[in-house]
């Protein structure tokens, strides 16, 4: 399986000949940092100043390091530093189909380069954008996105009921119920955003140690656990980009979120039935476990973010949940948690073409 390669500090990513190289100073060397798994996740980690790399004869200075990355094994690449590329990397990238994700300095999504789409499909585009047209048609895929993210949500409320949380449970639940009978996505956005609230409401009482929710701040967030919520969630968007890159489904037409310009709004729109599945879950293991501290963030005013040990602890988590395997009641044999995402794109495509109804993914272990 190709695994995801994440560059968490500044540099440059070059071609020479059939090779590509990430390169940044020595001061602190590229790093391959194992997690659970036979399968080894690379994290690099290189220092750089932007303005102080230039091509094409850094690669032989002394001072600098490099490091080859094997785009046959790469799925894709998420940027968190400020990364330099040529055209010919470019190039290079899009021959494997391997898309590059740059976030920005708060871990917010911020850009992505895709290669050249190579599953087009013009009755695809047209199923989908009738479907979207279809007010009854796009309330039907709306209320399963909303309805999967829920169900996911009460799975894991339903892990730490002990702690107190049947009254949120209860009042989710509720709402649950009342998705089937909204009639515009205004109503269902606004049931989403209910259980939303409510769900964030219990974290403090999910959450041990010296981590406190209080309430969902963004742009920037300000403590912590708002900090790894929008970095997962950002994390998460860049994931479900690469899914549905894969497929034959157009990135800008969604039934949930409004379409609009400048985004991949259908991203949005699958991503909320995997955050409580995958991000979520991470926050909670990594906080509950002991395995991140307030050390591992930085606090600027009313901002607060993870520093490069934090997004590496964070990232190490999440591809380490990201290659658990389970073995998939539909197709009878096992899949890793990061096939998901891809899997119920299929779905939705399946949808479309009126092959089978969409059914969103929920934890049924």
């Amino acid at each position: 399986m190709k695994q995801n390669f994440y560059i968490l500090k500044n540099g440059k990513i070059i071609r020479k000949q059939n090779t590509v190289y990430f390169v940044g100073q020595k001061d602190e060397p590229a790093r391959e940092t194992p997690v659970d798994g036979e399968d080894p996740e690379f994290i690099l980690e290189m220092d750089g100043e932007e303005s102080s790399v230039d091509l094409p004869d850094i690669s032989n200075k002394p001072e600098y390091a490099k490091r080859a990355l094997p785009v046959e094994q790469i799925g894709a690449i998420f940027a968190y530093g400020r990364i330099s590329i040529t055209s010919g990397v470019v190039s290079f990238l899009a021959k494997y189909s391997i898309p590059i994700h740059f976030f920005g300095y708060h871990g917010h999504y911020e850009s992505t380069l895709l290669p050249r789409e190579a599953l087009l499909s013009g009755e695809m585009h047209v199923r989908q954008a009738a479907h979207y047209s279809n007010p009854e048609k796009r309330m039907a895929i709306a209320r399963a996105f909303v309805s999967g993210a829920a169900q996911n949500i009460l799975k894991n409320l339903g892990y730490y009921q002990d702690r107190g949380l049947s009254g949120e449970i209860a009042s989710i639940q509720k709402a649950l119920g009342e998705i089937d009978s909204c009639r515009k996505v205004t109503e269902l956005m606004a049931v989403e955003g209910g259980i939303r609230n409510t769900y964030y409401a219990t974290f403090d009482r999910i959450l041990s140690g010296d981590f406190s929710f209080g309430e969902r701040t963004r742009r920037p967030p300000r403590n912590p656990v708002n900090a790894m919520v929008s970095f997962g969630n950002s994390l998460m968007y860049g994931v479900m980009i690469n899914a549905i890159y894969h497929t034959q489904l157009d990135q800008t037409i969604s039934f949930l979120h409004e379409p609009s310009e400048r985004r991949f709004s259908l991203a949005l729109d699958v991503a909320e039935i995997f955050k409580p599945f995958l991000v979520d879950r991470t926050i909670f293991k990594l906080v509950n476990k002991g395995m991140i501290s307030p050390d591992d963030f930085e606090t600027d005013l009313n901002s607060c973010l993870l520093n490069d040990n934090g997004r590496r602890l964070f990232l190490a988590e999440f591809n380490a949940r990201m290659d658990t395997t389970i073995r998939h009641r539909t197709l009878k044999r096992n899949v890793s948690y990061g096939r998901l995402p891809y899997l119920e794109c299929l779905k939705l495509c399946k949808h479309l073409m009126g092959m089978a109804r969409y059914e969103p993914f929920t934890i049924w272990w």
